[in-house]
């Protein structure tokens, strides 16, 4: 199984999704930002990793938002959903196609990956506890 990670990014009510380039597998659908865990390396460093090496932003790591483990034809994949919040850099489109910040309702606008779909149905509910700044 691989782990992956991925950031549930907000500004203001909506959230930040990425679509893939054309030429990796699932080409041109769309995600959030992240990707696999790299040996010896803890999930949270992964997540801050990917960031800036996808969007060139610097990320503050929250709490999980949730696990989904999902299997591909080519792999099966153990997805960590992290809250973050940028604190340096604006977005650049370094490895994706394009980027979008959505609301939950226009989650039905956009062709997701299949791994994030039970994600996204908890969006589209509002079940949704963004950990607070610490005092």
């Amino acid at each position: 199984m691989t782990e992956v990670v991925a950031a549930l990014l907000w500004d203001g009510d909506k959230f930040m999704i990425c679509q893939r380039p054309a030429h990796k597998a699932r080409g041109l659908l769309w995600e959030f930002v992240g990707g696999k865990v790299e040996p010896g390396e803890t999930k949270e460093a992964a997540l801050i990793r990917e960031c800036r090496e996808e969007l060139g932003i610097i990320i503050a790591v929250k709490g999980a938002f949730m696990d989904v483990i999902h299997t591909y034809p080519d792999l099966t994949v153990h997805l960590t959903l992290f809250h973050g919040k940028i604190t340096e850099g604006e977005p650049q489109l370094l490895e994706h196609h394009d980027l979008k910040w959505i609301t939950p309702a226009e989650i039905p606008c956009y062709e997701f990956c299949p791994a994030d779909r039970e994600i996204l149905q908890r969006l589209a509910a509002g079940n949704i506890m963004v950990p607070q700044e610490p005092v």
